[in-house]
């Protein structure tokens, strides 16, 4: 099965339910919905799949905690600034801090052909963030924070998904923990199950449309990630910024100015560059 078009696929399916997120009135509601989708979708591999091997648990509460946290800020993100100006700071930071880390603290080196893709997207983010649009300071610190979670958790379930033995365990059991984290938060300043009752009956099918579509999107990166290098897999995701930008046009009504755009796409190559270099 090939590698590069499933990709390319949870690049979309990513994108799409991130604008469903930014077109909720409640961001909260959304996320928690989106949550409980993913723990009902798992439950089932939980019960069927094999277990993750011993080696993979350390990695996989991580990624649990990485994703809970990153789930909900998300919801800052998206609370006041444009999707298509935020999005793509928040993905495309991701694959220059993996980047730098692995110089860092592993001691490998950027070549040259790496080194022009790290600028690229880097400036592909500079012209997004000082663009005109309307994302608030708050709103890129936040798409900042998001992007430096995504980074670890990528690294985090890459080494994981290896050690567990089988990826759809892997992906079953990371799902169903990290499904609950927001719908916890939700349960407890909503008021439980008198919250759940007036719950409109078109947003709760909507929403959890959309954590359906972010367990198939994850879904297929771990899964790319068990039969093709981790920074490869990494930066294809990052395609999902020009569909962010399409998506934030078409869907959510937002200008699309040539700028953000060329920025989009700019962030995109980059970290296609950054990996196949």
């Amino acid at each position: 099965m090939p590698v590069i078009p499933l990709v390319l696929l949870a690049a979309l399916l990513h994108a799409t339910w991130n604008a469903l997120v930014k077109s909720a009135d409640d961001l909260l509601t959304a996320m928690a919905l989106i949550g409980a989708a993913s723990v009902v979708v798992c439950l089932p591999i939980v019960v069927l799949a094999p277990l993750p091997r011993g080696a993979a648990l350390p990695f996989l509460m991580g990624s649990v905690a990485l994703h809970g946290v990153y789930n909900l800020l998300l919801i800052g993100c998206y609370r006041d600034s444009d999707f298509n100006q935020v999005y793509p700071v928040a993905r495309g930071l991701a694959p220059p801090t993996v980047a730098v880390c692995a110089v860092v603290f592993v001691g490998e080196r950027i070549s040259t052909v790496q080194g022009a893709g790290l600028g690229v997207l880097t400036a592909g983010m500079v012209a997004i963030a000082a663009g005109r649009g309307r994302a608030s300071r708050r709103g890129l610190m936040f798409a900042a924070l998001t992007g430096l979670a995504i980074a670890a958790y990528t690294v985090l379930d890459g080494i994981g998904v290896r050690r567990s033995g089988n990826a759809l365990g892997y992906t079953g059991w990371l799902f169903v923990a990290e499904g609950l984290v927001v719908p916890i938060v939700w349960w407890v300043r909503r008021g439980g199950m008198t919250a759940v009752r007036r719950l409109p009956r078109p947003l709760v099918v909507r929403d959890l449309g959309a954590g359906v579509l972010s367990v198939i999107a994850y879904g297929l990166v771990l899964w790319a990630q068990t039969r093709g290098a981790l920074a490869v897999v990494a930066a294809l995701r990052e395609t999902s910024v020009v569909f962010g930008a399409l998506i934030g046009a078409a869907m959510l009504h937002e200008q699309m100015p040539a700028r953000r755009v060329l920025a989009s796409a700019l962030i995109a190559g980059g970290a296609v560059v950054l990996a196949a270099g």
